[in-house]
Protein backbone atom coordinates (compact mmCIF):
# COMPACT_ATOMS: atom_id res chain seq x y z
CA UNK A 1 0.00 0.00 0.00
CA UNK A 2 1.37 3.43 -0.92
CA UNK A 3 2.04 5.84 1.89
CA UNK A 4 0.43 9.26 2.36
CA UNK A 5 3.56 10.89 0.92
CA UNK A 6 2.61 9.47 -2.47
CA UNK A 7 -1.17 9.59 -2.13
CA UNK A 8 -1.27 13.29 -1.21
CA UNK A 9 1.45 15.01 -3.29
CA UNK A 10 -0.12 18.44 -2.80
CA UNK A 11 1.06 18.67 0.81
CA UNK A 12 4.47 20.34 0.63
CA UNK A 13 5.68 18.94 3.96
CA UNK A 14 5.07 15.40 2.67
CA UNK A 15 6.95 15.86 -0.59
CA UNK A 16 10.17 13.87 -0.86
CA UNK A 17 13.54 15.52 -1.13
CA UNK A 18 15.48 14.67 -4.29
CA UNK A 19 19.24 14.12 -4.41
CA UNK A 20 20.57 13.49 -7.91
CA UNK A 21 24.21 12.34 -8.00
CA UNK A 22 25.68 12.30 -11.50
CA UNK A 23 29.10 10.70 -11.96
CA UNK A 24 31.19 11.82 -14.93
CA UNK A 25 32.36 9.18 -17.44
CA UNK A 26 31.60 6.28 -15.09
CA UNK A 27 31.06 2.99 -16.91
CA UNK A 28 28.35 0.38 -16.45
CA UNK A 29 31.05 -2.09 -15.41
CA UNK A 30 32.77 0.24 -12.93
CA UNK A 31 30.16 -0.36 -10.23
CA UNK A 32 30.72 -3.70 -8.53
CA UNK A 33 26.98 -4.29 -8.14
CA UNK A 34 26.88 -4.44 -11.95
CA UNK A 35 30.25 -6.12 -12.46
CA UNK A 36 31.32 -8.20 -9.44
CA UNK A 37 34.28 -9.58 -11.41
CA UNK A 38 35.68 -6.12 -12.12
CA UNK A 39 38.77 -4.55 -10.62
CA UNK A 40 36.95 -1.79 -8.72
CA UNK A 41 35.13 -1.97 -5.38
CA UNK A 42 32.16 0.38 -4.85
CA UNK A 43 30.63 -0.61 -1.50
CA UNK A 44 28.67 2.63 -0.99
CA UNK A 45 27.05 2.61 -4.42
CA UNK A 46 26.39 -1.11 -4.01
CA UNK A 47 24.68 -0.40 -0.69
CA UNK A 48 22.51 2.22 -2.36
CA UNK A 49 21.50 -0.41 -4.93
CA UNK A 50 20.71 -2.89 -2.18
CA UNK A 51 18.43 -0.32 -0.57
CA UNK A 52 16.67 0.61 -3.81
CA UNK A 53 16.19 -0.30 -7.47
CA UNK A 54 19.06 -1.01 -9.87
CA UNK A 55 18.29 -0.52 -13.55
CA UNK A 56 20.09 -2.71 -16.08
CA UNK A 57 18.85 -1.02 -19.27
CA UNK A 58 19.28 2.70 -18.52
CA UNK A 59 20.87 5.07 -21.01
CA UNK A 60 22.31 8.54 -21.31
CA UNK A 61 20.67 10.51 -24.14
CA UNK A 62 24.14 11.18 -25.54
CA UNK A 63 27.53 9.51 -25.29
CA UNK A 64 29.26 12.73 -24.18
CA UNK A 65 28.92 15.29 -21.39
CA UNK A 66 27.10 18.49 -22.36
CA UNK A 67 24.25 16.94 -24.38
CA UNK A 68 23.27 14.56 -21.60
CA UNK A 69 23.23 17.36 -19.02
CA UNK A 70 20.95 19.38 -21.27
CA UNK A 71 18.54 16.44 -21.42
CA UNK A 72 18.57 15.86 -17.67
CA UNK A 73 17.70 19.48 -17.01
CA UNK A 74 15.14 20.03 -19.80
CA UNK A 75 13.64 16.62 -20.63
CA UNK A 76 14.49 17.19 -24.30
CA UNK A 77 16.88 15.21 -26.45
CA UNK A 78 20.10 17.21 -26.91
CA UNK A 79 19.92 17.42 -30.68
CA UNK A 80 16.92 19.75 -30.25
CA UNK A 81 19.25 22.34 -28.69
CA UNK A 82 21.42 24.99 -30.34
CA UNK A 83 24.33 22.53 -30.16
CA UNK A 84 23.04 19.35 -31.85
CA UNK A 85 26.51 17.75 -31.90
CA UNK A 86 29.50 18.16 -29.60
CA UNK A 87 30.23 19.65 -26.19
CA UNK A 88 30.68 23.11 -24.78
CA UNK A 89 33.94 24.41 -23.31
CA UNK A 90 34.70 26.45 -20.21
CA UNK A 91 34.24 29.78 -22.00
CA UNK A 92 30.96 28.78 -23.64
CA UNK A 93 27.69 30.64 -23.19
CA UNK A 94 24.62 29.04 -21.68
CA UNK A 95 23.03 26.32 -23.79
CA UNK A 96 19.68 26.19 -22.02
CA UNK A 97 17.39 28.54 -23.88
CA UNK A 98 16.02 31.60 -22.11
CA UNK A 99 12.65 30.83 -20.47
CA UNK A 100 13.11 27.09 -21.08
CA UNK A 101 11.52 25.05 -18.30
CA UNK A 102 13.96 22.92 -16.33
CA UNK A 103 13.69 20.36 -13.58
CA UNK A 104 15.08 22.99 -11.23
CA UNK A 105 12.51 25.62 -12.21
CA UNK A 106 9.73 23.05 -11.86
CA UNK A 107 10.80 22.05 -8.37
CA UNK A 108 11.40 25.65 -7.31
CA UNK A 109 7.87 26.51 -8.46
CA UNK A 110 6.61 23.58 -6.37
CA UNK A 111 8.22 24.99 -3.25
CA UNK A 112 11.55 23.16 -3.26
CA UNK A 113 14.87 24.68 -2.18
CA UNK A 114 17.11 23.98 -5.19
CA UNK A 115 20.87 23.70 -5.43
CA UNK A 116 23.54 22.54 -7.86
CA UNK A 117 27.05 21.70 -6.73
CA UNK A 118 29.61 20.37 -9.18
CA UNK A 119 30.46 20.29 -12.85
CA UNK A 120 27.94 22.40 -14.77
CA UNK A 121 29.13 22.09 -18.40
CA UNK A 122 26.02 23.78 -19.77
CA UNK A 123 27.68 27.15 -20.32
CA UNK A 124 27.41 30.46 -18.49
CA UNK A 125 26.98 33.88 -20.02
CA UNK A 126 30.30 35.51 -19.19
CA UNK A 127 30.12 39.31 -19.30
CA UNK A 128 32.34 40.80 -21.99
CA UNK A 129 34.61 43.80 -21.58
CA UNK A 130 33.39 47.25 -22.73
CA UNK A 131 33.63 47.58 -26.49
CA UNK A 132 33.17 43.84 -27.07
CA UNK A 133 29.37 43.77 -26.86
CA UNK A 134 28.94 43.34 -30.62
CA UNK A 135 30.38 39.83 -30.32
CA UNK A 136 27.25 38.72 -28.50
CA UNK A 137 25.07 39.49 -31.52
CA UNK A 138 26.38 36.30 -33.11
CA UNK A 139 24.12 33.50 -31.86
CA UNK A 140 26.87 30.93 -32.42
CA UNK A 141 29.53 32.87 -30.50
CA UNK A 142 30.10 30.88 -27.33
CA UNK A 143 27.98 27.96 -28.53
CA UNK A 144 29.51 26.54 -31.69
CA UNK A 145 32.62 28.68 -31.26
CA UNK A 146 34.22 29.33 -27.89
CA UNK A 147 34.45 32.83 -26.45
CA UNK A 148 37.86 34.46 -26.44
CA UNK A 149 38.92 34.43 -22.75
CA UNK A 150 40.64 37.80 -23.22
CA UNK A 151 37.25 39.38 -24.05
CA UNK A 152 35.72 38.43 -20.66
CA UNK A 153 35.34 40.72 -17.65
CA UNK A 154 35.96 38.25 -14.82
CA UNK A 155 35.20 40.83 -12.13
CA UNK A 156 31.50 40.78 -13.01
CA UNK A 157 29.04 37.99 -12.19
CA UNK A 158 27.91 35.91 -15.15
CA UNK A 159 24.64 37.09 -16.66
CA UNK A 160 23.07 33.65 -17.07
CA UNK A 161 23.81 30.27 -15.60
CA UNK A 162 22.36 27.86 -13.06
CA UNK A 163 20.76 30.59 -10.95
CA UNK A 164 18.71 31.81 -13.93
CA UNK A 165 17.35 28.34 -14.78
CA UNK A 166 15.85 27.53 -11.41
CA UNK A 167 18.64 26.98 -8.87
CA UNK A 168 18.53 28.98 -5.63
CA UNK A 169 22.14 28.12 -4.89
CA UNK A 170 24.99 27.14 -7.19
CA UNK A 171 28.64 26.24 -6.70
CA UNK A 172 30.10 25.07 -9.98
CA UNK A 173 33.08 24.32 -12.15
CA UNK A 174 32.20 25.83 -15.56
CA UNK A 175 33.00 22.70 -17.61
CA UNK A 176 35.05 19.51 -17.36
CA UNK A 177 38.02 19.37 -15.04
CA UNK A 178 40.37 19.13 -18.03
CA UNK A 179 39.04 22.36 -19.63
CA UNK A 180 40.00 25.93 -18.67
CA UNK A 181 39.21 28.16 -16.92
CA UNK A 182 40.05 26.26 -13.76
CA UNK A 183 38.01 28.15 -11.19
CA UNK A 184 34.80 28.01 -9.13
CA UNK A 185 31.67 30.10 -9.49
CA UNK A 186 29.41 30.51 -6.47
CA UNK A 187 26.01 32.01 -7.28
CA UNK A 188 27.40 33.33 -10.58
CA UNK A 189 30.42 35.06 -9.01
CA UNK A 190 33.99 33.82 -9.28
CA UNK A 191 35.40 32.64 -5.99
CA UNK A 192 38.78 33.74 -7.31
CA UNK A 193 39.58 35.22 -10.72
CA UNK A 194 41.65 33.03 -13.10
CA UNK A 195 44.74 35.24 -13.06
CA UNK A 196 47.21 32.32 -13.07
CA UNK A 197 48.04 30.02 -15.99
CA UNK A 198 48.77 26.32 -16.42
CA UNK A 199 50.65 24.82 -19.34
CA UNK A 200 48.51 21.72 -19.06
CA UNK A 201 49.49 18.26 -17.94
CA UNK A 202 50.10 14.93 -19.69
CA UNK A 203 48.95 16.41 -22.99
CA UNK A 204 50.43 13.41 -24.82
CA UNK A 205 48.51 10.83 -22.73
CA UNK A 206 45.60 10.42 -25.14
CA UNK A 207 42.96 11.93 -22.85
CA UNK A 208 43.74 9.62 -19.94
CA UNK A 209 45.61 9.74 -16.66
CA UNK A 210 46.28 13.12 -15.00
CA UNK A 211 45.50 14.99 -18.23
CA UNK A 212 44.30 18.57 -18.46
CA UNK A 213 44.52 21.30 -21.10
CA UNK A 214 46.51 24.51 -20.79
CA UNK A 215 44.76 27.72 -19.88
CA UNK A 216 43.74 30.20 -17.22
CA UNK A 217 43.27 29.12 -13.63
CA UNK A 218 42.66 30.60 -10.20
CA UNK A 219 45.98 30.97 -8.33
CA UNK A 220 45.14 28.47 -5.59
CA UNK A 221 43.24 25.98 -7.75
CA UNK A 222 44.04 22.38 -6.76
CA UNK A 223 43.03 19.59 -9.14
CA UNK A 224 43.22 16.99 -6.38
CA UNK A 225 40.91 19.07 -4.24
CA UNK A 226 37.96 19.40 -6.62
CA UNK A 227 36.01 16.28 -5.64
CA UNK A 228 36.48 16.89 -1.88
CA UNK A 229 35.47 20.55 -2.39
CA UNK A 230 32.24 19.59 -4.11
CA UNK A 231 31.36 17.06 -1.43
CA UNK A 232 32.05 19.59 1.33
CA UNK A 233 29.78 22.15 -0.36
CA UNK A 234 27.06 19.56 -0.95
CA UNK A 235 27.18 18.41 2.68
CA UNK A 236 27.03 22.03 3.84
CA UNK A 237 23.85 22.48 1.79
CA UNK A 238 22.33 19.31 3.24
CA UNK A 239 23.25 20.40 6.76
CA UNK A 240 21.21 23.58 6.24
CA UNK A 241 18.05 21.65 5.30
CA UNK A 242 15.18 20.77 7.60
CA UNK A 243 12.04 18.70 7.28
CA UNK A 244 9.97 21.88 6.91
CA UNK A 245 10.75 22.44 3.22
CA UNK A 246 11.66 19.91 0.54
CA UNK A 247 14.91 20.31 -1.36
CA UNK A 248 16.49 19.28 -4.65
CA UNK A 249 20.25 18.80 -4.73
CA UNK A 250 21.77 18.21 -8.16
CA UNK A 251 25.32 16.95 -7.59
CA UNK A 252 27.12 16.48 -10.94
CA UNK A 253 30.59 15.30 -9.97
CA UNK A 254 33.61 16.10 -12.13
CA UNK A 255 34.93 12.58 -11.57
CA UNK A 256 36.05 10.03 -12.64
CA UNK A 257 36.49 12.11 -15.82
CA UNK A 258 40.08 13.18 -16.52
CA UNK A 259 42.29 14.21 -14.90
CA UNK A 260 42.43 10.88 -13.08
CA UNK A 261 43.91 12.20 -9.87
CA UNK A 262 42.92 10.24 -6.76
CA UNK A 263 44.15 11.59 -3.46
CA UNK A 264 46.81 9.67 -1.51
CA UNK A 265 44.14 7.90 0.54
CA UNK A 266 42.87 6.08 -2.56
CA UNK A 267 46.02 5.71 -4.65
CA UNK A 268 46.75 2.05 -5.33
CA UNK A 269 43.55 0.82 -3.71
CA UNK A 270 41.85 -0.64 -6.81
CA UNK A 271 42.94 -3.21 -9.39
CA UNK A 272 42.29 -0.83 -12.30
CA UNK A 273 45.08 1.72 -12.00
CA UNK A 274 44.65 5.41 -11.24
CA UNK A 275 41.24 5.40 -12.94
CA UNK A 276 39.98 2.62 -10.68
CA UNK A 277 41.43 4.38 -7.67
CA UNK A 278 39.57 7.54 -8.67
CA UNK A 279 36.31 5.60 -9.02
CA UNK A 280 36.78 4.27 -5.50
CA UNK A 281 37.21 7.84 -4.28
CA UNK A 282 33.94 8.72 -6.04
CA UNK A 283 32.29 5.82 -4.23
CA UNK A 284 33.55 7.12 -0.90
CA UNK A 285 32.18 10.56 -1.79
CA UNK A 286 28.76 9.02 -2.44
CA UNK A 287 29.04 7.40 0.98
CA UNK A 288 29.64 10.80 2.59
CA UNK A 289 26.45 12.17 1.04
CA UNK A 290 24.42 9.19 2.18
CA UNK A 291 25.85 9.46 5.69
CA UNK A 292 24.94 13.15 5.82
CA UNK A 293 21.34 12.37 4.87
CA UNK A 294 21.24 9.77 7.65
CA UNK A 295 22.81 12.08 10.21
CA UNK A 296 20.39 14.90 9.42
CA UNK A 297 17.38 12.59 9.60
CA UNK A 298 16.59 13.27 5.93
CA UNK A 299 17.14 9.85 4.36
CA UNK A 300 13.69 8.41 4.99
CA UNK A 301 11.94 11.14 2.99
CA UNK A 302 14.55 11.49 0.25
CA UNK A 303 14.74 10.05 -3.24
CA UNK A 304 18.40 9.42 -4.06
CA UNK A 305 19.28 8.91 -7.72
CA UNK A 306 22.71 7.79 -8.86
CA UNK A 307 23.70 7.79 -12.54
CA UNK A 308 26.50 8.52 -14.99
CA UNK A 309 26.40 11.05 -17.82
CA UNK A 310 27.73 8.58 -20.41
CA UNK A 311 29.98 5.58 -20.81
CA UNK A 312 33.64 5.44 -19.77
CA UNK A 313 36.77 6.47 -21.64
CA UNK A 314 38.35 3.03 -21.45
CA UNK A 315 40.34 1.88 -24.46
CA UNK A 316 40.76 -1.80 -25.43
CA UNK A 317 44.40 -1.73 -24.27
CA UNK A 318 43.19 -0.70 -20.79
CA UNK A 319 40.89 -3.73 -20.70
CA UNK A 320 43.86 -5.96 -21.46
CA UNK A 321 46.26 -4.22 -19.09
CA UNK A 322 43.99 -4.19 -16.03
CA UNK A 323 41.64 -7.08 -16.82
CA UNK A 324 38.78 -4.70 -16.07
CA UNK A 325 35.83 -4.08 -18.38
CA UNK A 326 34.74 -0.54 -17.59
CA UNK A 327 31.74 -0.81 -19.94
CA UNK A 328 30.91 -4.28 -18.66
CA UNK A 329 30.13 -6.78 -21.40
CA UNK A 330 29.00 -4.05 -23.77
CA UNK A 331 30.76 -2.91 -26.93
CA UNK A 332 32.54 0.43 -27.21
CA UNK A 333 33.13 3.33 -24.86
CA UNK A 334 32.38 7.01 -24.31
CA UNK A 335 31.37 8.84 -27.48
CA UNK A 336 30.14 5.73 -29.27
CA UNK A 337 26.70 4.82 -30.59
CA UNK A 338 27.43 1.30 -29.33
CA UNK A 339 26.02 0.33 -25.93
CA UNK A 340 29.26 1.03 -24.07
CA UNK A 341 28.87 4.69 -24.98
CA UNK A 342 25.51 5.24 -23.36
CA UNK A 343 24.37 2.27 -21.24
CA UNK A 344 24.98 3.45 -17.70
CA UNK A 345 24.57 2.51 -14.06
CA UNK A 346 21.28 3.95 -12.76
CA UNK A 347 20.05 3.43 -9.21
CA UNK A 348 17.08 4.90 -7.33
CA UNK A 349 16.45 4.64 -3.59
CA UNK A 350 13.19 5.84 -2.06
CA UNK A 351 12.39 4.27 1.31
CA UNK A 352 8.85 2.99 1.61
CA UNK A 353 8.16 3.31 -2.11
CA UNK A 354 10.91 1.54 -4.05
CA UNK A 355 11.40 -2.08 -3.14
CA UNK A 356 14.86 -2.68 -1.66
CA UNK A 357 17.33 -4.81 -3.62
CA UNK A 358 15.08 -4.78 -6.69
CA UNK A 359 16.31 -4.92 -10.28
CA UNK A 360 14.50 -3.41 -13.25
CA UNK A 361 15.01 -4.26 -16.91
CA UNK A 362 12.97 -1.24 -18.01
CA UNK A 363 14.54 0.68 -20.86
CA UNK A 364 14.88 4.27 -19.73
CA UNK A 365 16.84 7.43 -20.38
CA UNK A 366 18.06 10.30 -18.21
CA UNK A 367 15.71 12.65 -20.10
CA UNK A 368 12.90 11.09 -18.06
CA UNK A 369 13.61 13.07 -14.88
CA UNK A 370 11.27 15.96 -15.76
CA UNK A 371 8.21 13.79 -16.40
CA UNK A 372 8.95 11.69 -13.33
CA UNK A 373 8.98 14.83 -11.18
CA UNK A 374 5.75 16.20 -12.67
CA UNK A 375 4.12 12.81 -12.10
CA UNK A 376 5.40 12.69 -8.55
CA UNK A 377 4.08 16.19 -7.76
CA UNK A 378 0.88 16.04 -9.76
CA UNK A 379 1.92 19.00 -11.92
CA UNK A 380 -0.08 19.01 -15.16
CA UNK A 381 1.18 22.30 -16.59
CA UNK A 382 1.94 22.23 -20.32
CA UNK A 383 5.12 24.22 -19.62
CA UNK A 384 6.62 21.16 -17.95
CA UNK A 385 5.77 18.62 -20.66
CA UNK A 386 8.83 18.55 -22.93
CA UNK A 387 9.04 16.39 -26.02
CA UNK A 388 11.15 13.50 -24.78
CA UNK A 389 10.44 12.90 -21.09
CA UNK A 390 8.34 10.00 -19.73
CA UNK A 391 7.66 9.17 -16.12
CA UNK A 392 9.44 6.18 -14.58
CA UNK A 393 7.36 6.50 -11.40
CA UNK A 394 5.19 3.47 -12.29
CA UNK A 395 8.35 1.38 -12.68
CA UNK A 396 9.78 2.61 -9.38
CA UNK A 397 6.60 1.83 -7.47
CA UNK A 398 6.17 -1.59 -9.07
CA UNK A 399 3.08 -0.71 -11.09
CA UNK A 400 4.76 -1.23 -14.48
CA UNK A 401 7.59 -3.27 -15.95
CA UNK A 402 8.37 -0.75 -18.71
CA UNK A 403 8.10 3.05 -18.94
CA UNK A 404 4.50 3.80 -19.99
CA UNK A 405 3.89 5.66 -23.28
CA UNK A 406 7.60 5.87 -24.16
CA UNK A 407 7.74 5.09 -27.90
CA UNK A 408 11.47 4.37 -27.98
CA UNK A 409 14.78 5.60 -26.60
CA UNK A 410 17.05 7.70 -28.81
CA UNK A 411 20.81 8.12 -28.40
CA UNK A 412 23.24 10.44 -30.17
CA UNK A 413 26.99 9.85 -30.47
CA UNK A 414 29.85 12.31 -30.25
CA UNK A 415 29.92 12.87 -34.03
CA UNK A 416 26.14 12.94 -34.38
CA UNK A 417 25.16 9.38 -35.21
CA UNK A 418 21.59 8.63 -34.16
CA UNK A 419 20.65 5.34 -32.59
CA UNK A 420 17.10 4.32 -31.75
CA UNK A 421 16.07 1.50 -29.44
CA UNK A 422 12.62 -0.09 -29.36
CA UNK A 423 12.13 -3.35 -27.52
CA UNK A 424 14.93 -5.76 -28.37
CA UNK A 425 15.95 -3.89 -31.53
CA UNK A 426 18.47 -1.10 -32.00
CA UNK A 427 19.24 0.79 -35.20
CA UNK A 428 22.36 2.92 -35.63
CA UNK A 429 22.16 5.39 -38.51
CA UNK A 430 25.73 5.07 -39.71
CA UNK A 431 28.67 2.69 -39.97
CA UNK A 432 31.45 2.57 -37.41
CA UNK A 433 31.29 3.50 -33.74
CA UNK A 434 30.21 7.09 -34.28
CA UNK A 435 32.50 8.05 -31.43
CA UNK A 436 35.90 7.29 -29.90
CA UNK A 437 36.31 3.64 -30.85
CA UNK A 438 38.12 3.00 -34.14
CA UNK A 439 36.86 3.04 -36.79
CA UNK A 440 34.57 5.86 -35.78
CA UNK A 441 33.11 6.43 -39.24
CA UNK A 442 32.92 4.15 -42.29
CA UNK A 443 31.56 5.47 -45.54
CA UNK A 444 28.86 3.17 -46.93
CA UNK A 445 29.37 1.57 -50.33
CA UNK A 446 26.90 1.81 -53.20
CA UNK A 447 24.13 -0.69 -52.62
CA UNK A 448 25.55 -1.67 -49.23
CA UNK A 449 24.12 -1.17 -45.74
CA UNK A 450 23.72 2.43 -44.60
CA UNK A 451 23.60 1.62 -40.91
CA UNK A 452 23.68 -1.14 -38.31
CA UNK A 453 20.92 -3.20 -36.73
CA UNK A 454 21.23 -5.32 -33.61
CA UNK A 455 18.94 -7.51 -31.56
CA UNK A 456 20.09 -6.76 -28.03
CA UNK A 457 18.15 -9.59 -26.42
CA UNK A 458 20.09 -12.17 -28.42
CA UNK A 459 23.25 -10.11 -28.89
CA UNK A 460 23.83 -7.53 -26.14
CA UNK A 461 27.47 -7.14 -27.17
CA UNK A 462 26.42 -6.03 -30.69
CA UNK A 463 28.61 -8.54 -32.49
CA UNK A 464 26.19 -9.50 -35.29
CA UNK A 465 24.87 -6.81 -37.62
CA UNK A 466 21.40 -7.78 -38.92
CA UNK A 467 20.84 -4.71 -41.09
CA UNK A 468 20.59 -6.58 -44.41
CA UNK A 469 18.63 -9.51 -42.96
CA UNK A 470 15.78 -7.40 -41.55
CA UNK A 471 14.98 -4.50 -43.91
CA UNK A 472 11.45 -4.29 -42.51
CA UNK A 473 12.81 -3.63 -39.00
CA UNK A 474 15.23 -1.04 -40.36
CA UNK A 475 12.36 0.78 -42.06
CA UNK A 476 10.18 0.58 -38.96
CA UNK A 477 12.84 2.12 -36.74
CA UNK A 478 13.79 4.76 -39.30
CA UNK A 479 10.15 5.83 -39.55
CA UNK A 480 9.77 5.97 -35.78
CA UNK A 481 12.96 8.00 -35.42
CA UNK A 482 11.68 10.50 -37.99
CA UNK A 483 8.42 10.80 -36.04
CA UNK A 484 10.28 11.45 -32.78
CA UNK A 485 12.48 14.06 -34.44
CA UNK A 486 9.38 15.85 -35.74
CA UNK A 487 7.62 15.84 -32.36
CA UNK A 488 6.83 19.19 -30.75
CA UNK A 489 6.11 20.21 -27.17
CA UNK A 490 3.01 18.50 -25.79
Amino acid sequence: MLSLAFMVPTQTKQRPNIVYILADDLGYGDVSAYNPAGGIATPNIDRLAAQGMRFTDAHSPSSVCTPTRYSIMTGRYPWRSRLPVGVLRGYSRTLIEQDRATVASLLKKEGYQTAVVGKWHLGVDWVVKPGKEALLADAEYGIKTEMNPDDIDYAKPVAQGPNTVGFDYSYILPASLDMPPYCYLENHRLEAEPTAYTKGNKIESGYSGPFWREGKMAPAFDFHGVLPRFIDKAMAFLNRQTAQKPFFLYLPLAAPHTPWMPTDTYTGKSKAGEYGDFVQQVDAAVGQILQTLDRQGLAQNSIVIFASDNGPYWRPDFVQRFNHKSAGEFRGMKGDAFEGGHRIPFIVRWPGHVKPNSVSGATTTLANLMATCTDLLGNRSAAFKPEDSYSILPVLTGKAKQVPNQPAVVHSSSIGYFAIRKGDWKLIEGLGSGGFTDPKEIKPTAGGPQGQLFNLAADPAETTDLYTQHPEKVEELRTLLAEIKAKKMQ
